[in-house]
């Protein structure tokens, strides 16, 4: 059932005894004076809707702590820990000076109640309500978007190693999985523990390895009807499939029917690299950063830096991209009206993204993508005259061709003898141009980026959208949970911690019973 807080304070109280030993303006003195005020029990009375059973954490202690261990970062164990010794949480969260804090598997058990509940993000919509009241997004109309990459939970695991945890993992959780592998899975015991014992320097010992367990994977997948599978033998099932196929290949001068197989001699786009964790993915955020784990996508408002929108998502894979998750986050926003000021940074500088802005009727103030150039220093696509109208193209030296209906032109013999040729291609049949869909949104985008006043907005306020991921960053780079949606939970747990300490450094204040910015 669920517990209440009692009104009356003990003798103990620690924020009775040593309140006003609370900074003035900190999270710590804003949840002792209005935890029930911004979680009040009814936020909670849905999770126990039976009202039988020992009483709960009450709703006002419980809300404060998850706010306090993503402010700090804090494990299960660490958070019953500061709530037992620290002054700061018993004040925070009502707790008297002698009163020892609940087990930390009771904040495993709240995460479970809110996840599998109609709204798992309560905690982060309170906050919002709270930003809402008090009015300070309204009239605001920019928004910056960026994101980064946070470091999984798990290890990285190599070839063999992610299809014997696979052919384990269908034994355990396909019906009758431990009698198929019996059956069909002779080429390896996978009742052992620790590394295969063969001679790793040896290839032709790896590649038999390799493909005893590939055709041991590929015979436990035949004997399976995926139809009649649900839950966790469905995934079991699919995983399985999915690292007996993603990192090998036949071996060379065979198509596979042979029973050879040989670890690819590439990386697959979207390679799971855990199976213990089959949603994290190798993490390419630039050139040079290159890790494995999740990206983190915001929305801020940059004058007061407020996150107003954010998701966790995979690192690689479809709907993955800066400029996909920007799409969807945008459209979450519920403080974005009609007419916005969009900033980000080149990665989001796609056709699509900025037609979505434009049927939105937002500003795109996104930093164009660089112009890639047939010869180094040579011309770009925006060195040809384009005309929407006529769909033709004209080259720098004044030869005007036809764009086909697939946006190919073609410059061909044309090119032959041009005096510019040097500095356009190096094709021996001249030059051939492929247009984006989006061509002429994008053409027009990159003008009005070298229009005066761009430079100067972008520079003025993109840069708070940098300083709010470092705020959220700060010792939370690596995460704790495994999957994206337990990921995404966190994050959004984070976010309304950082956002609620923004608030109070705007000035934060409850006038009779209303929230305001003072």
């Amino acid at each position: 059932m669920q517990g209440r807080e009692d009104a009356q304070r003990g003798y103990l109280d620690v924020e009775a005894l040593a309140g006003e030993l609370l900074a003035p303006g900190s999270v710590f003195a804003f949840l002792a004076e209005h935890r029930g005020r911004l979680f009040p029990d009814s936020i909670m009375e849905d999770l126990f809707p039976s009202g039988r059973g020992r009483p709960s954490v009450p709703a006002p202690v419980i809300g404060s702590v998850l706010v306090l261990q993503a402010l700090q970062g804090l494990s299960d164990r660490e958070t019953a820990e500061a709530l037992t010794f620290d002054l700061r949480w018993k004040a925070a969260c009502g707790y008297g000076l002698n009163q020892a804090a609940f087990h930390p598997s009771t904040l495993t058990y709240w995460r479970r109640r809110l996840a599998a509940s109609g709204n798992p993000h309560r905690v982060m919509e309170a906050i919002a309500e709270v930003v809402a009241e008090t009015g300070i997004l309204k009239g605001k109309r920019r928004r910056a978007l960026d994101s980064t990459v946070l470091d999984d939970a798990v290890a990285r695991q190599d070839t063999v190693t992610q299809l014997i945890a696979g052919i384990r993992r269908f034994g355990r959780d396909v019906p009758g999985g431990k009698d198929l592998i019996a059956a069909h899975g002779t080429g390896y015991d996978y009742t052992r523990t620790g590394k295969p014992d063969i001679a790793w320097d040896d290839q032709d010992a790896r590649d038999g390895l390799v493909s005893a367990l590939v055709t041991d994977a590929l015979a436990l997948l035949a004997a399976v009807d995926p139809e009649t599978l649900e839950g966790k033998a469905a995934d079991a099932y699919a995983l399985l499939a999915l690292v007996a196929g993603q990192d090998v290949e036949p071996a060379e001068d065979s198509d596979g029917t042979d029973g050879r197989w040989r670890i690819a001699r590439r990386v697959a786009p979207d390679r799971v690299i855990s199976t213990v964790d089959p949603d994290s993915r190798h993490a390419h955020k630039t050139r040079e950063e290159r890790r494995d784990g999740y990206k983190a996508h915001i929305v801020i408002e940059p004058d007061t830096g407020l996150v107003t929108a954010a998701m966790i998502t995979k690192a690689a894979g479809e709907g993955t991209s800066d400029a996909d998750a920007g799409a969807m986050l945008l459209g979450q926003d519920g403080t974005v009206t009609s007419d916005v000021q969009v900033l980000a940074d080149s990665a989001y500088g796609t056709g699509e993204l900025l037609r979505t802005l434009a049927a939105a009727g937002h500003t795109a103030l996104i930093k164009p993508k660089p112009l890639a150039r047939a010869v180094e220093g040579g011309f770009t696509i925006d060195d040809f005259a384009y005309d929407q109208l006529a769909g033709t193209l004209t080259c720098p030296n004044g030869l005007v061709r036809t764009i086909t209906a697939k946006g190919y032109v073609t410059f061909g013999a044309g090119c032959a003898g041009c005096p510019l040729r040097s500095r356009c291609t190096t094709a021996t049949r001249g030059r051939k141009i492929e247009l984006h869909p989006e061509h002429a949104l994008m053409r027009e985008h990159r003008a009005a980026a070298r229009a005066e006043g761009f430079h100067a907005d972008y520079t003025r306020h993109r840069p708070m959208v940098e300083r709010s991921i470092a705020w959220l960053v700060k010792d939370n780079r690596r995460l704790r949970y495994r999957g994206t949606t337990k990921n995404h939970a966190w994050w959004q747990l984070r976010i309304a911690a950082v956002n609620l300490k923004r608030l109070l450094n705007l000035g934060l204040t409850n006038d009779k019973g209303s929230w305001a910015i003072a």
